[in-house]
This record gives C-alpha cells, structure tokens and sequence, in this order.
C-alpha cells in the first residue's frame, strides 16, 4: 500500500507526509509570489484580487486534486 500524502479534514486535506507537505509548501509560495507580482503594479485592492485570482484559483484546485488522489479516503 502507498503512503497517503494527505489526510481529508472536512473539506480540506491536511498534509501528513514529507511530499504533501512540499506540494503544499510549493503552492503557497507560488501564491505569495504572484500576489507580490500582481500588487506591486496594482492601483487598489479590488486590482489585486481581480488579478491573482486566476492564479489562486488554479492553484488551489490542482493542489485539491493532487490531494484527492493522494490521500487515503475511505468513502
């Protein structure tokens, strides 16, 4: 049996091993450094948003799929 890399909280994965903790890792700071990107030549808060949200969005989703397939659902 595979090591399952994250462990289903609700609606979230939480990451139980050294991979799931790096995926997540990863994801946040290629989060952070597209806010960073994205606010240095925004001109209000409603810019940020609009701009990293694409981003984030996919982000985010590939980080839940890889979770889901990784994690060790018993349903």
């Amino acid at each position: 049996m595979k090591t399952p890399w994250f462990k289903r909280l609700g609606w979230l994965y939480l990451p139980i091993s050294l991979p799931g903790g790096i995926v997540t890792l990863a994801a946040l700071a290629f989060c952070a450094q597209v806010f960073f990107a994205i606010d240095r030549k925004s001109h209000s808060a409603s810019d940020t948003l609009y701009g990293v949200f694409p981003f984030f969005a996919c982000a985010f989703l590939l980080l839940d799929w890889l979770a889901g397939r990784t994690s060790n659902q018993s349903d």
